[in-house]
């Protein structure tokens, strides 16, 4: 079983509800019109279709029309996922979902009560004899400090802390990078948490701010392992801010997940999803909007981020 995570960078649909950003407003000098929608769906779909997951959490969607018009596409271009969930218990610009080929209950599980924070999704998938857990993030973008990100943080932990020993997969774009705890403590902007790190300290991605192992995982019930770990350092990224890569987006197992019995993550099966069309001119090849006046959208082009994936076995 495969299992994604994928930024799309502004999947809009074509209703104006007034929550929209002004390039995605319908049918304006932007150009986001029936046309440019279409592009996007059927880029987006085509590097959804060649990853070929089981199941994607996917960021950035802005509506359930959006959701189901990408998974219509997705159909068309040969990959059935029948199943499908949107955190839309509050009324968010942008919010997480996911797609499956496996039956899903699903419930938001709410950060704030306030429009600031978008919600977390929460899914429950039976495999067998076996429930996962699967929680999509999109925590708050690193314009503003590490407190926002820390809220979300300590909402989720509570909620797998009332779980107790569960299989659980958190993923999605965490605005975090994958050792946080490393590159923010100098950083003044971020750093006004005396170093602590919700993807790192709230999660328990490390122990003692040393990284958590595989092995360490084995031994800790109360730890987590970010799959980045599992690859060579300078293979750790599906971002880039200002040329330099970052591991925003992230997948974290449960210790359930690698005690060898039942559903198990598949050792060295975690990648992030680089074919070659991702990229132009050695950047990634985010969907474009023209640089000259008036502004509008090219009809090209993917996401700013790069989809990550890794395997389960039952």
């Amino acid at each position: 079983m495969k299992i994604a995570s994928y930024n799309v960078e502004n999947l809009f649909d074509l209703k104006y509800n007034g929550h929209e950003y002004e390039q995605y407003i319908p049918n304006t000098s932007w150009k986001w019109n029936s046309d440019t929608y279409r592009k996007k769906l059927i880029n987006i779909s085509k590097v959804i279709v060649d990853m070929d997951p089981d199941i994607i959490a996917l960021q950035e969607i802005e509506s359930l029309q959006a959701l189901k018009d990408l998974r219509a596409q997705i159909q068309r271009d040969g990959l059935y996922l029948p199943y499908y969930a949107i955190a839309s218990a509050k009324d968010t610009t942008v919010k997480v979902a996911l797609l499956s080929k496996y039956p899903l209950r699903s419930q938001d599980l709410r950060v704030t009560a306030t429009y600031k924070y978008r919600n977390i999704l929460e899914a429950k998938v039976q495999l067998g004899n076996e429930k996962l857990y699967i929680f999509v993030n999109h925590w708050k973008a690193k314009s503003g400090p590490e407190s926002r990100r820390i809220v979300s943080a300590k909402v989720l932990k509570k909620r797998l802390n009332t779980l107790g020993d569960v299989n659980y997969i958190l993923l999605g774009d965490f605005n975090s990078d994958y050792r946080e705890n490393e590159t923010f403590v100098k950083n003044r902007k971020h750093n006004d948490t005396n170093g602590i790190t919700g993807i790192n300290h709230i999660l328990k991605t490390t122990d003692h701010n040393e990284a958590v192992t595989l092995d360490d995982l084995r031994r800790c019930k109360a730890c987590a392992f970010n799959l980045w770990y599992a690859l060579p350092v300078e293979s750790r990224w599906s971002h880039k801010y200002r040329g330099r890569g970052e591991g925003l987006d992230s997948i974290i197992i449960s210790p359930k997940l690698a005690n060898g019995k039942g559903l198990e993550y598949k050792e060295g099966s975690f990648k992030k999803f680089d074919a070659p069309y991702l990229f132009k001119k050695g950047k990634i090849y985010r969907w474009e909007r023209s640089r000259n006046y008036p502004k509008h959208h090219m009809g090209r082009g993917y996401s700013d981020h790069l989809p990550i994936y890794a395997k389960f076995t039952y």
